[in-house]
């Protein structure tokens, strides 16, 4: 089958390269030049462990292309999917869909009869029958149907997560377009992954609420974890217990600086703005936007205390700054509350992180990048973990004590052990939601 991604932004490139691989002829389709050159020469605009390689792969089968001819990408596609970017509209924190409009304009006046016009970037309900209009109006000749289609791809796991998913969500409302959809996921079928096939609406509301949910499992642990540190608690402990419930799971219960990324952020705020408008406020999904700003204020006030109420003249080393590990993905990443904060106060900044520079250079200026993690923290009066990274998970602590001007961490990902850290020749260590883990023990 013929399939045409438009946008090559995260989700479209990996999606179009995954279908590649099911076998499908698939066309990537963008308007920035300098992007699809590059995909072109074989360089991989973002970073996502394992794509080069099924890109390079499927590119050599003649299998995956790209291009900014879009009358030339859509020629022959039986679907054709829109992966373009949703972010939060300013003022109203709803989801911009100007770029999806655009997109389904321009699709329905370049497509074949016969077409399934595909929602892959996540969208508001009732997105789907708005793109089925603009379509129709766009060309009123064209025989088309529409299809959501919602991605649930982890940033560091992508492909593992496409290939082997716990569940494809596919909304339609014809048997043509059911029919299209079957055949894409064919692989995927025959190897008895879970395809649910819903209405728009219901496609449309799995992926939000699926999110919202995840996030707020995130927030509530952080809570938990600010309780526990009042109480004498440790909320490792605590998220073991509570994660051995099979109702519960021990995913996403890991306390930490708060969640950011492209998607929970974005889609919190876009799910609370469609409550509004229908009348059935998301009061818990608005309290986890609230709260999990607050984790990350927290975050900078426990800091503030390990430097004893001052940042000014400090040297403070930051290990990780992406949102999460195996991504180069900087959008909403707490590091972009605690960073500026530390910056702000007059500290000294030097970042390590392995994938973050790209970004990082221009949206934390005021700091200095180092390629490795013990030449950052030298002569340093704080070192921070702030994303756990592998690569900062067995460092020689010792080493690092050594050669900081006042060894002093914080574990903001619960890492290391207090002892271990101790008794490696730290005068303080802190962690997030551990008894007896203070600025001063």
């Amino acid at each position: 089958m013929k399939i045409a991604m438009i946008g090559t932004g995260y989700v479209g490139l990996v999606s179009g390269v995954c279908f590649s691989d099911f076998g499908h002829d698939v066309v990537c389709v963008d308007r920035d030049e300098g992007k699809i050159a590059r995909l072109e020469k074989g360089e991989v605009p973002i970073y996502e462990p394992g794509l080069d390689i099924l890109m390079e792969k499927n590119v050599k089968a003649g299998r995956l292309t790209f291009t900014t001819d879009l009358k030339a990408g859509l020629k022959g596609a039986q679907a054709v999917f829109i992966a373009v970017g949703t972010p939060t509209r300013r003022g109203d924190g709803h989801a911009d869909l100007s770029y999806v409009m655009a997109a389904a304009e321009d699709v329905a006046k370049a497509a074949e009869d016969g077409v399934v016009i595909v929602t892959k970037s996540t969208v508001p309900v009732g997105t789907n029958r708005k793109v089925a209009e603009t379509a129709a109006t766009a060309n009123p000749s064209l025989d088309f149907d529409v299809a959501s289609n919602p991605e649930f791809l982890r940033e560091g796991a992508a492909i593992d997560d496409f290939m082997r998913p716990d569940r494809v969500v596919v909304g339609v409302e014809s048997e043509r377009a059911a029919s299209v959809m079957s055949e894409i996921y064919r692989p995927l079928f025959l190897r008895e992954f879970p395809i649910i096939t819903t209405d728009l609406e219901s496609a449309e509301m799995i992926k939000y609420a699926a999110n919202a949910f995840l996030a707020t499992k995130i927030t509530f642990i952080n809570e938990i974890a600010a309780l526990c540190e009042k109480v004498g608690a440790d909320v490792k402990q605590v998220s073991r217990g509570m994660g051995l419930d099979g109702r519960i799971g021990n995913k996403f219960l890991h306390a930490g600086p708060g969640y950011g990324g492209s998607c929970f952020p974005k889609d919190t705020k876009a799910l609370a703005r469609i409550g509004q408008e229908y009348a059935a406020p998301m009061r818990i999904t608005e309290a986890v936007i609230e709260v999990n700003e607050a984790v990350k204020r927290r975050m900078i006030d426990k800091l503030h205390d390990l430097c004893g109420d001052d940042f000014n003249g400090k040297r403070v080393a930051v290990l990780g700054v992406t949102f999460k590990p195996n991504t180069d993905d900087m959008r909403d990443a707490p590091a972009l509350t605690i960073v500026p904060a530390l910056v702000g106060g007059g500290a000294e900044v030097r970042v390590c992180d392995p994938q973050g520079k790209r970004e990082g250079e221009r949206m934390l200026p005021g700091v200095s990048w180092h390629d490795d993690p013990y030449e950052a923290a030298k002569e340093t009066d704080l070192l921070v973990l702030l994303t756990e990274w592998n690569e900062f998970r067995a460092l020689d602590l010792s080493q690092i004590a050594r050669g900081m001007r006042s060894p002093k961490m914080a574990d903001l990902r619960n890492i290391y052990a207090a002892e271990d850290v101790k008794r490696s020749g730290f005068s303080s260590y802190l962690a997030v939601g551990r008894a007896g883990v203070g600025a001063n023990r």
